[in-house]
């Protein structure tokens, strides 16, 4: 299993780097910036629920 996704990685690599630059720009761009914005997003929401967490505790022993 892990052979056959390697085999395929490279596959697919061989397949990018033999593009023309502008496509493989084009591509990293499609690719990259959804998933740089994914997460951002999910660490943005971990550190929110880590911070309300954390103001609930002092929250609750000042009382």
């Amino acid at each position: 299993m892990l052979r056959a996704m390697a085999d395929w990685w490279d596959a697919v690599e061989l397949w990018l780097t033999q593009l023309p630059f502008g496509f493989q720009v084009v591509l990293a761009t499609v690719v990259l910036v959804p998933l740089c914005w994914g997460t951002a997003v999910l660490s943005d929401r971990v550190v929110d629920a880590a911070t309300a967490r954390i103001a609930a505790r002092r929250a609750a022993r000042q009382d």
